[in-house]
């Protein structure tokens, strides 16, 4: 009898130990369509879907996501508990090289392997409720204030490069910026130069990129397919711009 409840609780640690196993890998690379295919996989879609908090958390990065994962696993466990060693084999599997860093979003349906020169890829997640802003810095606090309220009423966060200072090149802290959010908003009026590079960074990176400029002139011709706000640099200009915006923010954050 002794043996036997011996052999059960060393049973049940190695279960719990290979859950927090799995909740940290988890934690860290999955996204929504990751959960699907482990469902599909386990036969949990059930689970997962009538999870009150799991999708919503992973979507605005919540801090109790983590738990929700925990939680997710032991109900998946109780369903079956030869599920456990499905899911990480399945993780196995798909790790690939574990050197080797992809760049992805729920929108893709590929993946690029690159090794940038100019930067240094931070080890950070995205964070689902930051938005980043590429835009001229003299002269444009004014268009900045009503992308900042457009953000808060869509209880997002705004940066752009000047609010932060984390490393000892400005390039650094944008890419920072722009690899961790999941929004980048761009204002190419003026045509600055700058932004143009920068666009050209969140595209490669696969952000969700809202055009913004006064004047469709400066849009790149590259871009000019792209839907843009255009917005006028006045009182009631911005006030219509910080509407539109929230708007754009709205449908985007839920998709």
């Amino acid at each position: 009898m002794y043996n036997s409840t011996f052999t059960s609780n060393n049973n049940q640690e190695e279960s719990n130990r290979l859950i927090l196993d799995l909740k940290r890998i988890i934690e860290k690379e999955f996204d929504a369509t990751d959960w699907s295919e482990l469902g599909l996989l386990v036969n949990a879609d059930h689970i997962i879907s009538n999870h009150p908090r799991l999708l919503r958390s992973l979507s605005w990065g919540d801090g109790d996501y983590g738990a929700c994962i925990i939680d997710v696993l032991k109900t998946i466990r109780i369903d079956n508990p030869q599920n456990l060693q499905k899911i990480k084999e399945y993780l196995d599997h798909r790790s690939g090289d574990k050197d080797t860093l992809h760049v992805s979003n729920q929108i893709a349906e590929k993946k690029i392997t690159f090794s940038p020169s100019v930067f240094a890829v931070p080890e950070v997640n995205v964070e689902n409720d930051l938005v980043a802003v590429m835009m001229p810095f003299s002269g444009f606090d004014n268009v900045y204030s009503a992308i900042k309220n457009a953000a808060e009423r869509a209880n997002l966060r705004c940066l752009r490069a000047d609010d932060i200072w984390d490393n000892s090149t400005i390039i650094q802290d944008i890419f920072d910026l722009i690899f961790k959010s999941k929004i980048v908003i761009v204002d190419f009026s003026g045509k600055n130069p700058n932004v143009m590079y920068e666009t050209g960074i969140a595209h490669t990176l696969g952000k969700l990129v809202i055009p913004l400029a006064q004047s469709v002139n400066d849009i790149p011709s590259d871009m000019i397919h792209h839907r843009a706000l255009t917005y006028l640099k006045n009182g009631e200009g911005l006030e219509r711009l910080e509407s539109d915006l929230y708007q754009k923010l709205i449908k985007l954050s839920e998709s």
